[in-house]
């Protein structure tokens, strides 16, 4: 933003000091005027000072010598309120210096500078100390989302490339089964769709551009079972829902497709042919709450963390075939910061994983 060129802080502060100080000292001189040499004569002996120092020697004394001192104090007085000033506003306003070269730095790109302003708390500390955390956050969000970005891109070109050698050996060999190319091809392109339209829903969770409205976690649950019921049974997986009910506001499609995110990876990352899944819902007395519980291999405790992450599971890179397109528990992220809720992820003793979906819980509806 262009600004007309003006005087610098310090500037400012040194003129303040000085007309503070001028007035202090022009008060101090009008005080000495009135109370003190008003009515006396141009001239008058102090005969009872004789002994005092040279400086207050008898002699004359009056208005008229007054009014020369006068003009020599308040120009010693403008001098050194104009140094002194400098010097004290130049102190004063260093950390502000420190402040104002970070953001220059952070401005054109480099978020790993840090001010860490030395000193006791003040102002200039506390706004050191703030800026310090947000670049610390920046920094941290900015590598997510390059990584996210790189790893999105890796995903997407996959497809592609597999499509394209399809068609490269359909194009080669003619005599090929041409029904085998289609459903090959058809495989790969819902993946690459169903991919994209998860990164669109992480996107628009992350902007939070919804419409908030009353929604029922428990309604979502046996929703979100009775549509991947089919998928449970294929893969010999037994369901089960229960709780109470937990009256939460937000979007209804996106706290969907939370819930079902949760027990497609509930189901899917399980043990087949005799796995279990434990849907609840309940309300605490900070919120609501949904709970989905599996079974499945034991995991590390260190190894928990990474399962938010986009395209991994466990520390390693999706590719199972139910394994969707790896931004499941990613996508509940988002959803749960979006509507102001905490994600807590928990592996179980004998195998498998618990994850708690903590949101706030509806306002009271008003009668009448």
């Amino acid at each position: 933003m262009d600004r007309e060129p003006g005087m610098s802080v310090r500037l400012k502060l040194t003129l303040s000091y000085a007309g503070f100080l001028m007035l202090a000292g022009g008060l101090l001189l009008a005080a000495v005027w009135v109370f003190l040499l008003r009515g006396t004569p141009s001239s008058y002996t102090l005969p009872d000072l004789a002994n005092l120092p040279l400086v207050f020697q008898p002699g004359s004394f009056g208005p008229a010598v007054f009014g020369p001192a006068a003009i020599v104090v308040m120009a010693f007085l403008l001098v050194f309120g104009l140094v002194g000033g400098w010097i004290l506003a130049g102190r004063m306003l260093a950390p502000l210096t420190r402040i104002t070269n970070a953001t220059r730095t952070a401005a054109h790109g480099s978020l790993s500078h840090r001010i860490r302003l030395p000193g006791r708390s003040d102002e200039f500390r506390e706004l050191a100390d703030a800026f310090d955390s947000m670049l610390a956050q920046l920094e941290a969000h900015v590598a997510e989302q390059r990584r996210f970005a790189a790893n999105a891109s890796h995903e997407l070109r996959t497809p592609l490339a597999i499509s394209k050698a399809l068609l490269d050996v359909a194009r080669t060999d003619p005599d090929r089964d041409s029904g085998e190319l289609v459903d090959r091809l058809h495989t790969v392109n819902t993946r690459a769709i169903d991919l994209t339209e998860a990164l669109l829903l992480l996107s628009r969770a992350d902007q939070r551009s919804f419409t908030r409205q009353h929604v029922d976690l428990s309604l979502l649950a046996e929703e979100a079972t009775e549509t991947l019921l089919p998928l449970a049974e294929e893969r010999g997986v037994t369901v089960e829902t229960f709780g109470d009910p937990a009256p939460t506001t937000g979007s209804h499609a996106l706290l969907l497709q939370l819930t079902t995110n949760l027990v497609h990876n509930a189901i899917v990352h399980n043990t087949p042919g005799r796995g279990a899944v434990w849907v609840h819902t309940g309300v605490r007395p900070a919120g609501v709450v949904l709970t989905v519980e599996n079974t499945g291999e034991t995991l590390r405790p260190e190894l928990v963390p990474t399962l938010v992450e986009p395209f991994q599971r466990g520390g390693e890179r999706v590719r199972t075939d139910h394994a969707g397109v790896g931004l499941g528990l990613a996508i509940v992220t988002s959803i749960t910061r979006a509507h102001d809720g905490t994600l807590t992820l928990t592996p179980r003793a004998g195998g498998g994983l618990r994850v708690t979906v903590a949101l706030p819980a509806a306002p009271p509806h008003r009668s009448g």
